[in-house]
C-alpha cells in the first residue's frame, strides 16, 4: 500500500506476508501456500493461470512501484513468510530502503527490536527533514 498512495512518506515492512508466491509455494511447508499446493495436485494445468491471478496482489509486484524510503525486517527462521521472498520483495523497492536481519526469529520478527529499530528510523528520516 505504501507503493500506491502519493501521500505516504515512509514505509515499515516487517516480514512481508504474500510476496513471490511462486518461490514460497516451492519452499514451504505451511500454508496458504501449501493450499495452492494442494489445489494445483488435482489442477496441474492451472499453474499459469493461478500464479497471473496471484501476481495481481503479489506484494513483489507492489513492492517494484515504491519511491519513499523503507525499513523493512526479515526472519530468517520463517517459515511463513520465507526469507527468500522477502528479500526478493526487498530487492524489487526502487526507493532508499534498509533491512533489519533477524537470524533467530521465525515469523514474529524482531518483536520489540523491531519497534525500536523503527522508531530510530523514522527518528533519523524525520530529522533530515
Amino acid at each position: 500500500a505504501a507503493a500506491l498512495h502519493p501521500s505516504v512518506k515512509a514505509a515499515l515492512i516487517d516480514v512481508p506476508f504474500l510476496t513471490h508466491f511462486r518461490r514460497a509455494v516451492e519452499i514451504t511447508g505451511k500454508d496458504p501456500y501449501q493450499e495452492l499446493v494442494r489445489f494445483l495436485s488435482t489442477r496441474r494445468d492451472s499453474a499459469d493461470q493461478v500464479f497471473r491471478t496471484l501476481s495481481y496482489f503479489d506484494g513483489l509486484n507492489f513492492a517494484a512501484r515504491g519511491q519513499v524510503p523503507a525499513l523493512y525486517s526479515v526472519a530468517l527462521m520463517d517459515d511463513i513468510c520465507p526469507p527468500s521472498t522477502v528479500f526478493a520483495a526487498y530487492n524489487h523497492w526502487q526507493g532508499p530502503k534498509e533491512i533489519s536481519v533477524w537470524p533467530w526469529n521465525g515469523h514474529e520478527g524482531g518483536g520489540g527490536f523491531q519497534s525500536e529499530e523503527q522508531l530510530r528510523y523514522l527518528h533519523k528520516l524525520l530529522s533530515e527533514v
